[in-house]
């Protein structure tokens, strides 16, 4: 399910636990405080568990999950949170794609 994609970080509402993938660890502060922030409050208003992951070609995806007996988890909610974070905070996505496609991928920066 997960095999072409790298994690980038993690939220779980269920056991209020965070998780950032150790190989990010190059990133500033001030962008894995934004990150945290980011996913932690996700989770804390729609629930589940928030992942920000990279496909293989860089493209940054938000997944989110539910435990099947969680009946206050709202897909649609989720749809239209991950819309409005994506709105809001689109320079930072981009700028973490960027920096994927360049120090993981080897792209060219022109």
């Amino acid at each position: 399910m997960y095999e072409d994609k790298i994690v980038l970080c993690v939220s779980n509402a269920y056991e209020k636990k965070y998780y950032m993938n150790d190989a990010f660890a190059s990133l500033p502060d001030d962008i894995k405080d934004r990150l945290k922030i980011l996913c932690v409050l996700f989770t804390e208003e729609v629930g589940g568990i928030l992942r920000l992951e990279y496909s293989e070609d860089g493209t940054l995806m938000f997944a989110s999950q539910a435990d099947e007996g969680d009946l206050l988890y709202d897909d649609i909610a989720c749809g239209l949170k991950i819309k409005q974070i994506q709105r809001k905070e689109e320079e930072l996505l981009t700028s973490l794609e960027l920096f994927y496609k360049v120090f993981f991928l080897g792209e060219k920066y022109e």
